[in-house]
């Protein structure tokens, strides 16, 4: 069994009882790792506590060095770094080089180019009238990170967090936690000092509410299912710390009638199958207008056809497994719902994936003729599930957009950049895609509503990581 990581050391956890990790695509037991204990992580955050006046005293140019020496090494061992994901979590060998690993290592490259250019300013203060405004540190940080994005998840929040000058105290998702090992492993290689890092694996109700609930822990920045935020937070409150969430989603994918359809509908599949649905920002519903949407749905079964699940350790493999047992039980109930609520299947489906008796594997599934009212269309399936609901005015289609509790990411697709630009900016989220716009590693990214608060990448996300003081002078 794997050990936790606490004060620089590799240590057993106070829990005797561990926690196995399967690979989805064998449903084999390919590895164990501690189920920790309060205590655990006490002994973390005491660790993170005592190391937070050093590392937080060093200059931000510092810090940059330490986190560079442990990109360096990361980026040395990035293709055993994607093979484990591979094993842990099921993304397909292409898809966990490109983005499970390769996205994190832009990120966490990112971030060090944002420190480097403006650290100094940035952290050293700005004058506003007789005052200076400067930025400092929260100071313990508690991550608790989900499993569909493993490794781009803990990126995303320890990086900034170290840059800012806090320590942090990590709980890895217990589905897919190797990746978080293999981090830890280039954190302790890259030598940051004892306490900055600290790594508890374990599960949400006593790890995860130890880290939320413990009075030496300043902020947490969590990200997971809405239901689980909203539990983090009420734990949260009773010492009124920082609390980040980002959580769940079900954005619409708005087509407008001058759009080119068959380039939208394409990329609006190919954006719902990726990583095999589990994606909290994908675009799950597609918006087409009426005198389009017959045109639309066949282009869309058509497209979804292509993604047959497979083998994730073949490079031909474009969507892998689920990640567990209990994610297929979901989706595939989700799947006979949408069938029992009316909705036309147009491909796809709950039955088991021919060829394919062992592992999570699911079925690729588009469904037509979908009112906005049905619990297909309003709750977050996350599953290579594709709902398209017909509209006949672009007043309708911003309504029924919007109408849900969530409010993460839209898109939007117009033959014309400023009429999308202009319903782009009607949509209730926090990002918005107009015609298939690139990903921007500097860009916020973060929801509205139910999808949670706080922003992560770019500068906005090494902000949230920081207290902001105003000395008079």
């Amino acid at each position: 069994m794997r050990s936790l990581y606490i004060d620089g050391a590799w240590r057993d956890s106070a829990s005797s009882e561990a926690l196995d990790v399967v690979n989805p695509a064998t449903e084999q037991v390919i590895d164990t790792v501690p189920a920790g204990a309060a205590e655990d992580v006490d002994a973390a955050v005491a660790a993170a506590a005592a190391a937070l006046p050093a590392w937080s005293a060093l200059t931000p140019g510092q810090r940059v060095t330490h986190l560079a020496k442990a990109l360096e090494l990361f980026n040395a061992r990035i293709d055993d770094i994607a093979a484990e994901l591979t094993r842990d979590m099921g993304a397909p060998a292409v898809f966990a080089r490109k983005v499970q690993a390769g996205l994190p290592a832009l990120m966490f490259q990112t971030y060090i180019d944002l420190v480097e250019e403006s650290g100094e300013r940035y952290f050293g203060g700005e004058r506003v009238g007789n005052s200076l405004i400067v930025r400092e540190p929260v100071g313990v940080v508690g991550a608790i990170t989900p499993w569909n994005y493993p490794l781009h998840q803990i990126v995303l929040k320890v990086v900034p967090a170290l840059l800012a000058g806090n320590t942090v105290v990590l709980k890895p998702s217990e589905v897919a936690p190797l990746s978080a090992y293999a981090l830890t492993e280039v954190f302790h290689e890259a030598g940051l000092p004892a306490g900055v890092f600290n790594l508890v694996s374990g599960t949400g109700p006593v790890v995860g509410e130890a880290i939320a609930a413990h009075p030496r822990v300043d902020m947490v920045s969590f990200t997971g299912s809405t239901r689980a935020g909203t539990r983090v937070s009420q734990v949260a409150a009773e010492t009124v710390k920082k609390v980040a969430l980002e959580l769940g989603g079900k954005s619409p994918n708005v087509i407008l009638p001058d759009a080119d359809l068959v380039k939208a509908v394409k990329r609006g599949v190919a954006d719902v199958m990726r990583n095999t649905g589990q994606s909290c920002n994908a675009l799950t519903r597609m918006l087409v207008h009426r005198d389009s949407y017959e045109e639309a749905v066949a282009l869309a079964a058509e497209s979804a056809a292509k993604y047959a699940p497979g083998d994730p350790a073949d490079e031909a493999t474009r969507m892998g497994p689920l990640v567990s047992a209990d994610q297929l039980e979901r989706v595939r109930s989700y799947l006979a719902l949408g069938v029992e609520e009316g909705a036309r299947l147009v491909t796809g489906g709950p039955e088991p994936v021919r060829g394919r008796p062992d592992g999570y594997y699911v079925n690729p599934t588009v469904f037509a003729d979908v009112s906005n009212d049905m619990r297909v269309a309003q709750e977050e399936i996350f599953g290579p599930v594709l709902v398209l609901i017909p509209y006949d005015t672009e007043e309708e289609a911003v309504a029924i957009a919007n109408d849900t509790v969530y409010g993460l990411n839209a898109a939007v697709w117009s033959g014309d950049p400023e009429r999308g630009l202009a319903v782009a900016r009607r949509l209730r989220a926090g990002q918005v895609e107009v015609n298939g716009g690139a990903l921007n590693p500097r860009a916020p990214f973060g929801g509205y509503k139910r999808s949670g608060n706080g922003r992560e990448w770019g500068a906005h996300g090494l902000e949230e990581f920081c207290e902001v003081k105003a000395v008079q002078l």
